[in-house]
């Protein structure tokens, strides 16, 4: 299961001024600004959206606000695969387990707390990072009817993308990891036999897949209960894949439809690899070139810029490992 390394939990980079040949926070939050600046984190389920807000949050003076209308509510916490308290590496998050499990969390909803929770980052000089799997939410946040959101804030979407083969066979693997650490006892707390599997938290993928199995579990003898079991999950695991290739789907469409210019990561070859390989890759193929892009981004940094890339990426690396 690819999770944080709490070893990215670093400093926030700060740095040097324009005046020492480099850049300053000051430029990012200069009230001559006419925009207001947001970094939003585009991806199919399991790609590392979470992993790399972490690592942005941590390299730059930022908070985290949750995308994934599930993962907005609170509860099942496995089941839905949300970020752990060690993994967040004390980074405020903002939208995460805070909907009663009960209740729907509608796009309308999540405008408008998403926006409170901009204008109270913004407010504490923080860059606000949006992440989640939920498109069609941030969709309705950026190009809402009134053109609020864009007449406002200035985005730049990054988008970690994974071979749909490479990414299948992950969440996969995901779901066995889930179902190894819980799940299911975690999910049958939440059984009810009346229940409605539309509304709130239960209409998370791991939760109407497994009603059979629980109506039928105390009538069955063992390996019947396993195979239903199974049945479940392999349910669980299709269903999963199912949502990933709808979400390529709605980012395949806001890049060529709707024109978002969305800068794509490719996370392929993290996948393939383990260890301290897939760390290593992971920073060369998407943490490292993401964090360049969110400073030419925070910086207005250009070939033309004083400051060439070169001298960028040494000044970040140098401000990481101090």
């Amino acid at each position: 299961m690819m999770r944080i390394s709490l070893s990215m939990c670093k400093q926030t980079v700060v740095l040097p001024d324009r005046a020492s040949g480099m850049l300053n926070l000051v430029d990012f939050f200069s009230p001559r600004r006419q925009k207001e600046k947001v970094v939003i984190l585009l991806g199919a389920t399991g790609t590392g959206k979470s992993r790399l807000s972490i690592d942005l949050a941590t390299r730059f003076p930022a908070e985290i606000i949750n995308s994934d209308k599930i993962q907005a509510h609170e509860g099942l916490d496995i089941a839905t695969n949300k970020i752990t308290e060690e993994e967040r590496c004390g980074i405020p998050h903002h939208l995460l387990g805070v909907i009663n499990p009960n209740t729907d969390f509608t796009a309308t909803n999540f405008v408008d707390m998403a926006t409170h929770a901009m204008d109270s980052i913004l407010f504490r000089s923080q860059l606000p990072i949006i992440a989640g799997g939920s498109n069609s939410y941030i969709e309705a946040l950026v190009d809402d009817k009134d053109y609020r959101f864009r007449s406002k804030y200035e985005c730049c979407f990054l988008w970690v993308d994974v071979a749909m083969p490479v990414l299948h066979h992950y969440v996969s693997e995901r779901v066995d990891k889930m179902v190894e650490n819980g799940m299911v006892d975690e999910v049958r707390k939440y059984f009810d036999s009346n229940a409605n599997y539309t509304r709130g938290i239960r209409k998370a993928i791991g939760v109407p897949e497994f009603d059979r199995y629980f109506r039928a579990e105390p009538f069955l003898d063992k390996q019947s209960r396993a195979k239903l079991l199974q049945e479940a999950i392999q349910e669980i695991k299709r269903n999963t894949c199912k949502l990933a290739s709808r979400q390529l789907e709605k980012i395949h469409r806001l890049r060529n439809k709707k024109n978002w210019k969305i800068h794509r990561l490719d996370a392929t070859g993290v996948f393939l690899r383990r260890g301290k390989e897939a760390d290593e890759a992971w920073e060369e193929f998407v943490a490292g070139p993401s964090t360049e892009m969110v400073a030419e981004f925070l910086y207005n940094v250009s070939s033309e810029a004083l400051v060439t890339k070169a001298a960028l990426r040494e000044c970040i690396a140098q401000c990481l490992v101090a």
